[in-house]
């Protein structure tokens, strides 16, 4: 079989033919390149070959080394597709979208899970920013790349679900705090390695903000489930209502033989205002009210709901305020329409299901009416960023704003819930990781 680096070449003769060496070598990174000719092997994208034009009359000869050279002659393949550039994940979407063109579905499964456990989550939620780059919008629309992966999420569990395979058993075990979607995808790749491990979970449901942050309009729970239940069959143990701190801690687990830790504790905490009356009854953190509504446990909801904040989460609260009985929601934030943090098509989403949406808003202060929220005042936002880009809010203080409502929902941000780590003496850097 020939090298990566050898092209057949006709000599003149008919029939006849030798092995030239090139030095260009015909795969990806030229300075990565190692003709190990692996890649030819598995490559299910097809590139047009410069050479094919110069055998053509020679189908007999090309059809015999077909097999030789898998993919054809002569392919070069360079930098990286924007579409995969583009994920944050960087799933290989070139790759496996090119075999399922090719009927090949368990193998773009495969392909795909080489870089992210979740395709059916993340078939329903992602924001699909690879679509916004795919070339084929050159020529007429993006291909539908979020749906097609959702699609080979839900052809997988028609059957029997795709296992990795497990090459050994290591006898280190490692512990991780946190069943989210950091938690899961870290144990998914160390069970591989054939590692031991064990996930922690605070709360009484596995998945982390995936199962109590993202509405179960968006993510069903049902199919969530399916996917860390393959997490499960590799071997990963997920212990719920177990609190790092509390039912156990750096101690005892080094005690229980575990040699490492992995904190993926998540952003389950809300941002506040900062705001005189926000501690009224009635003023609800955005992340608490998901939360508490993904348990069963949240109340319903009638008369005015008032949503703070602009961006995904505040859209996914002012639904989920909807689904709970709300007929009046309204959405209030500081930036202007264009200039919203939520994705265009959930802003289009809340519009379309009856959320009112007022920009360009700031609170001012809560007002009660013994000892309950009835009235918020807000203050005009002239201008949300600075000259260079950064969250700096302006107001006129000047334009005041009076809204009447019955609940409070603030939704300006996540934070860490940390109060472990000083408990554990676990060091922490400042905000923003410096």
């Amino acid at each position: 079989m020939l090298t990566n680096t050898e092209l057949l070449e006709l000599d003149g003769v008919e029939g006849n033919f030798t092995a030239r060496v090139r030095e260009n070598p015909r795969f990806v990174d030229l300075l990565k390149c190692t003709s190990c000719g692996e890649c030819a092997k598995v490559c299910p994208v097809e590139t047009p070959s410069e050479h094919n034009q110069a055998l053509a009359n020679r189908k007999a000869i090309f059809k015999q080394y077909e097999q030789a050279i898998p993919g054809g002659y002569g392919i070069s393949k360079r930098g990286t597709a924007p579409c995969k550039a583009t994920c944050p994940a960087h799933v290989s979407i070139q790759g496996f979208i090119a075999l399922m063109q090719k009927g090949k579905y368990a193998e773009a499964l495969k392909l795909f899970k080489q870089e992210h456990p979740f395709p059916g989550s993340c078939g329903r939620v992602c924001h699909h920013p690879c679509e916004s780059v795919c070339t084929r919008g050159d020529a007429d629309q993006p291909l539908a790349i979020q749906y097609l992966h959702r699609y080979l999420s839900e052809l997988d569990f028609e059957g029997t679900p795709y296992i990795p395979e497990i090459p050994e058993k290591r006898t280190e075990k490692i512990a991780i705090v946190g069943s989210g979607p950091a938690g899961l995808t870290c144990a998914y790749y160390l069970a591989q390695k054939g590692y031991g491990v064990t996930i922690f979970e605070k709360l009484p449901v596995k998945g982390g903000m995936m199962a109590v942050g993202i509405p179960e309009y968006r993510l069903p729970k049902a199919e969530l489930a399916k996917e860390i239940e393959v997490i499960e069959q590799l071997g990963v143990e997920i212990q719920t209502k177990v609190e790092f701190g509390k039912d156990i801690t750096l101690e005892s687990l080094k005690k229980d033989g575990y040699k490492a830790l992995f904190m993926a504790t998540g952003l389950h905490g809300s941002r506040g205002l900062g705001v005189k009356g926000e501690d009224l009854e009635g003023v609800i953190k955005g992340v608490d009210f998901l939360r508490d509504s993904a348990l069963g446990t949240a109340a319903k909801l009638s008369g005015k709901v008032m949503v703070i904040g602009g961006g995904n989460v505040a859209v996914d609260v002012a639904l989920t305020a909807r689904r709970l009985g709300a007929k009046d929601v309204t959405m209030v934030c500081l930036e202007k329409r264009d200039e919203m943090p939520a994705w265009d098509y959930e802003i289009e989403e809340a519009l379309e299901e009856g959320v009112k949406i007022v920009n360009s808003l700031g609170p001012l202060r809560f007002i009660g009416d013994k000892g309950k929220v009835s009235e918020v005042e807000f203050k005009e936002c002239t201008t949300v960023f600075d000259e260079n880009g950064r969250f700096s809010p302006q107001y006129d203080d000047c334009k005041l704003t009076m809204f009447e409502t019955d609940t409070v929902i603030v939704a300006i941000g996540q934070t860490g819930q940390t109060g472990f780590a000083q408990k554990e003496g676990i060091s922490l850097t400042r905000p923003g990781g410096s």
